[in-house]
């Protein structure tokens, strides 16, 4: 397949552009989302048809047009196919299954005491809305595959764990490659699962030629869940999973940023001058969090970390400040709406006890804006990534690429991000509140000469290991796969 250009087809919920209207006209908007802007990459290199699901009404009626070709800026363009899903399908399929059924299974979150509960609506979600979907993801690959039976395709994220088995069942010898970007949790929490939807996320999987992760841990998770559950023939060697008659290549590669795109943004205007106002009302020392408000990011936790460190270090107060910049997330979702709201009551109840003279111990910013967490990247005395699971934490990347106070990174020892760059974090365990509030006083505390180099050091990994190594990585394995190498005899 060489070093140039290549078809490629791209799988995942959301895509890169979603459309509204204007007076009539339509608009399109980047989409959201990290999956997005890593694949731009790939867009800008290849030639890459992606097919996504249709979300807004205007989406809906691009969908009904058929494939259209798009314009994502720099001279890069896509080939666009968005599937309109049943509406009522789409529900159960994102909003029972995937969120927070899915989600909240890998990454460790259910109360097993209380929930879940499968239930016959989870299970009617589940053949009417999960299967649904990924039956029209499926269709949609095989009418392109028609057209070009030796494209690749790429599947991504946890949404579609299915759709490769359908694709498989329609064209055999397609080259398929799904990336799971979240954590693969060891084999007995599968078994919150029914066995028949367990077996079916494990088999989806392993219909593919190559399967992604962006950590070994959860690579090594996922060969033995495919083991202990569908009977793989899996090697912990050289990663590989035998499952009907098909051989899976298991891989890592871990996600990353554009980093020179991203020191760019960092010296834009619009952050300057965000950055500009940040610094007017900081405190001298400055702790800063940036999350999206999901349970599994462990905010609460960490403002009670937080507390711990001031009631050890009265000597701090007035001094030191946590900002924690919150992106609101699925706030369709029970479960994350009243978690939003545990979030804002601890911060609530610690800057009550706390606060003095006008200093806030905790200010919290809940909103949607990524330049202004850019800002902060770069006013950051201590970052703080205590996350419960993460499949990687691009924060833990993102920050201390631009950051110009020689700020130190307190890590969970669960990210998937810990694995590369945790030799030169200040670790922690996720559920241990006390020792978070000792690491966030050891790391403020850290001699300048210290902190410089554990900076520079994830600096130059980060750059080094750049969101290009991601994708041709990936792309190697294809190359790998592309001569069926890996089959079974």
């Amino acid at each position: 397949m060489g070093n140039g250009r290549r078809r490629l087809i791209v799988v995942s919920n959301r895509g890169p552009v979603t459309y509204s209207s204007d007076n009539g006209e339509r608009v399109a908007r980047r989409g959201g989302g990290g999956l997005v802007t890593a694949l731009r990459g790939l867009v800008a290199h290849h030639d890459v048809t992606w097919i996504a699901s249709a979300m807004s009404d205007e989406d809906r009626s691009v969908a009904a047009g058929g494939v259209v070709e798009e314009d994502l800026g720099s001279g890069s363009t896509v080939r666009l196919r968005l599937v309109a899903h049943d509406q009522a399908a789409y529900d159960w399929f994102y909003n029972v299954v995937s969120n927070p059924m899915l989600w909240f299974l890998q990454h460790y979150l259910w109360e097993l005491a209380y929930t879940p509960a499968i239930d016959i609506a989870l299970k009617h979600a589940w053949t009417d809305g999960y299967v649904r979907v990924n039956e029209s993801f499926a269709a949609a690959v095989a009418d392109e595959l028609e057209a070009d039976p030796e494209t690749p395709v790429f599947f991504h994220d946890y949404h579609l764990y299915l759709a490769p088995r359908f694709v498989r069942e329609r064209a055999p010898d397609a080259l398929l490659a799904h990336f799971v970007h979240i954590p693969w949790p060891q084999p007995d929490y599968w078994h919150v699962l029914p066995e028949d939807m367990r077996r079916a996320v494990h088999d989806g999987l392993l219909a593919n030629d190559v399967i992604g992760f962006h950590a070994n841990r959860w690579r090594i998770n996922f060969l033995r869940s495919a083991r202990d559950l569908v009977d793989a023939e899996c090697d912990f060697v050289d990663y590989v999973a035998d499952h009907e008659g098909r051989r899976s290549l298991v891989s890592v590669h871990p996600i990353s940023v554009d980093s020179a795109e991203f020191e760019e943004l960092a010296r834009s205007d619009e952050v300057l001058a965000a950055e500009r106002d940040l610094a007017e009302r900081r405190p001298e020392q400055l702790i800063l969090r940036v999350d999206r408000t999901d349970p599994s990011k462990n905010i609460v936790r960490g403002f009670r970390a937080f507390e711990l460190f001031l009631d050890a270090h009265p000597e701090t107060h007035g001094r030191v400040g946590m900002l924690a910049l919150l992106d609101p997330s699925r706030q369709d979702i029970p479960e994350y709406s009243e978690y939003l709201g545990a979030v804002q009551r601890e911060a609530r109840r610690v800057n009550d006890r706390f606060q003095q003279q006008g200093w806030i111990p905790i200010e919290i910013v809940i909103e949607d804006n990524f330049l202004a967490a850019v800002a902060a990247y770069k006013q950051f005395d201590v970052l703080f990534v205590n996350a419960i699971f993460d499949g990687m934490n691009l924060v833990a990347k993102e920050a201390p690429l631009v950051n110009e106070r020689d700020g130190v990174l307190v890590l969970s020892e669960n990210t998937g991000a810990h694995e590369e760059i945790g030799e030169w974090a200040v670790s922690v365990n996720p559920f241990d509140v006390a020792g978070q509030a000792e690491a966030l006083n050891r790391a403020l505390a850290m001699p300048e000469t210290k902190r410089r180099h554990r900076l520079e050091a994830i600096r130059a990994h980060v750059r080094e290991h750049d969101v290009a190594a991601w994708i041709e990585g990936q792309l190697a394995d294809l190359d790998r796969c592309s001569g069926r190498a890996l089959l079974r005899d």
